[in-house]
C-alpha cells in the first residue's frame, strides 16, 4: 500500500475557546484513523473478535505544528515507522495536514496487540501479520528486536 489517506470533516464540537481545534481531537483522530486502516485490510472489528485480540497503546505523542479552525480542509495519514518482524509491536505515525500543505500534527503511537481471553500482550496471527505487512512504511522504517518480557 502507497499511501493511506482520510479526509477529515471538523465539527464544531471539534474547536475551542480559542476558535481552532482542541488538543484531544487530535488523539481521537488518529485512534479513527488506525481503525480505518486496521479494517482496510480486513482487521475489522468483527474479525479482531474472532481472533481474540486487540490493539492497545503504550505511548500516544503529538506535535502541534499549526492551528487548524473550522473552515480548514485536512486530511490524516498513517504509516509504520518501526515494528518486530512478527508485528507483535509497532510504532505507526500520523501526519494532519491542511489542504494548502501544511502539516498541522504528527501522532506517534507505540503499540502492541493484547490476547483478550488471557488479558496479556500476544503474538499476532499469519492473518495479522499478512494485514500488518500491507500497510505503508516510512521511509526511515525500521525493524527492531522485541523486547523480552521481565
Amino acid at each position: 500500500m502507497e499511501k493511506f489517506i482520510l479526509p477529515i470533516q471538523i465539527r464544531w464540537s471539534d474547536i475551542d475557546q480559542n476558535r481552532h481545534m482542541r488538543h484531544s481531537v487530535y488523539y481521537d483522530y488518529g485512534a479513527m484513523m488506525r481503525m480505518a486502516l486496521l479494517s482496510s485490510e480486513g482487521l475489522t472489528t468483527a474479525k479482531l473478535e474472532e481472533l481474540k485480540i486487540g490493539p492497545i497503546l503504550f505511548r500516544e505523542e503529538a506535535v502541534f505544528r499549526r492551528e487548524i479552525k473550522l473552515e480548514d480542509k485536512i486530511t490524516i495519514d498513517a504509516e509504520v515507522i518501526k515494528a518486530t518482524r512478527d508485528y507483535g509491536r509497532w510504532s505507526l505515525r500520523h501526519n494532519i495536514t491542511r489542504e494548502d500543505g501544511a502539516v498541522c500534527a504528527i501522532l506517534t503511537v507505540d503499540g502492541a496487540w493484547i490476547d483478550m481471553e488471557k488479558r496479556k500482550l500476544t503474538i499476532p496471527s499469519e492473518f495479522v501479520h499478512g494485514a500488518f505487512a500491507k500497510f505503508p512504511q516510512a521511509p526511515d522504517f525500521q525493524w527492531v528486536e522485541a523486547k523480552q518480557p521481565q
